[in-house]
């Protein structure tokens, strides 16, 4: 699994405990709302700044945005 996916997995969920929607976080996280949705797609990498950004926002360390969920890992794919 790539850094992207597991970014992208972790932030979905993080994200989706925390009740926000893109367009929430984005604007608390001083982001464009497109640019939450690309990387919950795969289509961008965020910088360091940007995940750490992201992490205040939602309550978590950053590691835990760039942490691979063991089990998730093992299948090798990417829930949406």
């Amino acid at each position: 699994m790539s850094i992207r996916e597991v970014l992208a997995r972790n932030l979905k969920r993080y994200r989706a405990l925390r009740g926000l929607s893109q367009e929430e976080l984005a604007h608390r996280a001083d982001l464009d709302r497109t640019y939450v949705s690309s990387l919950e797609r795969l289509q961008y990498g965020a910088t360091i700044d940007v995940v750490d950004r992201i992490a205040k926002v939602l309550e978590v360390p950053a590691f835990e945005l760039l942490k691979p969920d063991e089990n998730a890992a093992a299948l090798g794919s990417i829930e949406t």
